[in-house]
């Protein structure tokens, strides 16, 4: 089962301290760095690990930046080439997730989009917490597998969010 919590107020400041630690380990290699996922939003109940967008030059190139990560204390846990070239990284306590992407990958503004829209869409964000916790009351074979079954309603609310803006 998938562990949602309610939000905690403290999550802002474990990613600071993360970031910090990022940007300490790759300095001018770092492009942008942003808190996403629930933890990012107040008020929406979440899995207890916080999510790091890095964007770099080009995230296949790992040579030039997951040896100052690894001496960092993250291990690289993903590689999906076929998928923006996206890698994903871990702290020791697989409480953060640092997802790497190039920069200009269309993943990056899809995911600070959905981000700063449920930061000011009420009615969104509690759709997405009735959501996750419905789903997270199932048994997952992968923790992948109950994020592939949040794609609907994420979906559904970045539609609604593109209506909106384009009034």
């Amino acid at each position: 089962m998938i562990r949602i919590v309610d939000y905690d107020p403290g999550w802002p400041a474990r990613f600071f301290r993360e970031a910090a630690a990022v940007e300490t380990a790759l300095g001018a290699r770092v492009l942008l760095l942003e808190h996403v996922g629930s933890t990012s939003v107040p008020e929406l109940p979440a899995k207890p690990i916080i999510d790091i967008l890095l964007v770099v030059a080009d995230s296949a190139r790992e040579e030039e930046y997951a040896a100052a990560l690894e001496r960092a204390g993250y291990e690289i846990h993903v590689r999906e080439p076929e998928w923006y070239e996206h890698r994903m990284f871990k702290s020791p306590a697989a409480d953060v997730h640092l997802h790497v992407f190039s920069l200009g990958c269309p993943e990056i503004d899809r995911m600070l989009t959905f981000r700063d829209w449920l930061r000011i869409s009420k009615s969104d964000r509690e759709l997405y917490a009735k959501a996750k916790r419905e789903l997270a009351q199932r048994a997952w074979k992968r923790m992948q597998d109950y994020a592939d079954a949040k794609t609907p309603v994420v979906q559904e609310i970045l539609a609604r969010m593109r209506n909106s803006q384009s009034r």
